[in-house]
């Protein structure tokens, strides 16, 4: 089972979407989401303990509403 599967990620803050933890290269993790597209600072980590401390970091701030979204239409 994937760690990552275990993170709560409420609802878009944006647009009340899903959201989503991915993972890029084995280096950083951020949460998105599926909807709207908007998504959290990338977290990098090293190891597999630092992995876990990168996504409860960006699933806190993607919870919180801590979040980069372009709008609509841009």
């Amino acid at each position: 089972m994937d760690i990552l599967e275990n993170i709560e990620l409420f609802d878009c803050p944006v647009c009340h979407g899903p959201g989503m933890l991915e993972e890029v290269n084995g280096w950083c993790l951020y949460a998105t989401c599926l909807d709207c597209g908007c998504q959290t600072a990338e977290v990098t980590f090293n190891n597999e303990e630092e992995k876990i401390k990168a996504a409860e970091h960006a699933a806190m701030m993607w919870n919180i509403g801590k979040v980069i979204s372009i709008g609509r239409g841009e």
